[in-house]
C-alpha cells in the first residue's frame, strides 16, 4: 500500500553519505533484506565511500536461500548462511525433527562457493530464556562442525552468553576462522579472543557515548584481527543514531575505531582490508 505523504514526512531522513575512505574496506556483517533500498542502490552508495564488498548474512532458511541467491547475482556481495540463535527455540517448539531439518537446509546452502561463513550463529541469553538454552547450545554445536567440515569462517551472535560461547567453542575445538560478531565484550573477553586468534568486529554502538566499556575492549584488541561492521539496519553511529543504517556508514565507525587504536583511517582500514580476506577470503 503506498505511504501518504504524511507518513513519509515523519519516517526518519538517511543520514548522508560520509567522506570517502582512501582505502576500501568491507562491511563485514549487514542485512541488505531488512534495508529499504535496493540492492543495487546499497551497493553503489556503498561503493562510493570506498566500501567496496558486503557480507550479507542470512539467520533463517529463506533469507540464507535469499543472501546465497544475492551473492550469486552481486560479486560484491558474499553470503554467511545460519540460524540465529533466537531461531533454534522456535524451531524446536514447532515439533520433533524441525530444527534438525533446518540444519540441514543451511548445511547444504554452506556448501555453495558464494557463502564465505557459517552465521550468524550463537548464543543469546538476552531475548531467549532458560527454555531455550539447549536448543540454542544443540544448534551453535552444529553450526561449529558445519564450518569445521567445510572449512568456512564462523561468525558468532554473543548476547549476555561470553562465557557459555567460549566455553562451547572449547569444548568443540573452533573452526579455523572465527568472528566475533558486533563485538560485546570487556578488556578481558577481548584477550581471550585475541590469545585465541579470534576476529573481533565492531559496529555503530562502539560510537555510543555509553560504550566506554566497549571502546575499551576495542583498545585492547589488537589491529591485526579487527573488523568492522554496520549490523544494518541497526546500530547507526553516532551521530545518526535512530536514523537508517546501511554499509555506506561504515566510514563513520570505522574512523571512530581509529581515534580509540590511536591509528590514522588509512591506518586501520589497511588492517580491516587485510584481515576481512583472511576471515572470508
Amino acid at each position: 500500500m503506498p505511504k501518504s505523504a504524511k507518513a513519509k514526512a515523519l519516517e526518519p531522513v538517511p543520514p548522508p553519505l560520509p567522506e570517502p575512505l582512501a582505502v576500501p574496506v568491507t562491511d563485514s556483517h549487514t542485512h541488505l533484506d531488512m534495508q529499504d533500498t535496493t540492492v543495487e542502490d546499497a551497493l553503489a552508495k556503498a561503493a562510493e565511500v570506498g566500501v567496496t564488498r558486503v557480507v550479507q548474512i542470512g539467520c533463517d532458511p529463506e533469507r540464507a536461500r535469499w543472501a546465497v541467491k544475492t551473492a550469486a547475482e552481486h560479486e560484491a556481495v558474499w553470503a554467511a548462511v545460519a540460524l540465529h540463535p533466537n531461531e533454534a527455540p522456535r524451531l524446536d517448539a514447532e515439533g520433533p525433527g524441525v530444527l534438525d531439518a533446518a540444519l540441514d537446509e543451511i548445511a547444504e546452502l554452506a556448501e555453495r562457493h558464494e557463502v564465505r561463513a557459517l552465521g550468524e550463529t550463537g548464543l543469546d541469553y538476552f531475548r531467549t530464556g532458560p527454555e531455550g538454552v539447549a536448543a540454542q547450545q544443540r544448534s551453535f554445536r552444529r553450526h561449529i562442525e558445519i564450518a569445521k567440515a567445510l572449512d568456512k569462517a564462523l561468525v558468532i551472535h554473543d548476547r549476555d552468553a561470553h562465557d557459555d560461547v567460549l566455553r562451547i567453542l572449547r569444548e568443540e575445538g573452533a573452526p579455523r576462522r572465527t568472528v566475533f560478531h558486533c563485538f560485546s565484550g570487556d578488556v578481558a573477553m577481548a584477550e581471550v579472543c585475541a590469545a585465541e586468534g579470534y576476529f573481533m568486529s565492531f559496529a555503530g554502538n562502539v560510537t555510543f557515548g555509553s560504550a566506554q566499556p566497549l571502546r575499551d575492549a576495542l583498545a585492547a584488541a589488537p589491529p591485526e584481527l579487527l573488523l568492522v561492521e554496520t549490523d544494518a539496519p541497526f546500530l547507526t553511529p553516532t551521530p545518526f543514531r535512530g536514523r537508517p543504517n546501511a554499509p555506506y556508514l561504515i566510514p563513520v565507525t570505522l574512523r571512530a575505531m581509529a581515534q580509540v587504536k590511536g591509528l590514522t583511517e588509512t591506518e586501520l582500514a589497511r588492517h580491516v582490508a587485510a584481515n576481512t580476506v583472511r576471515a572470508f577470503g
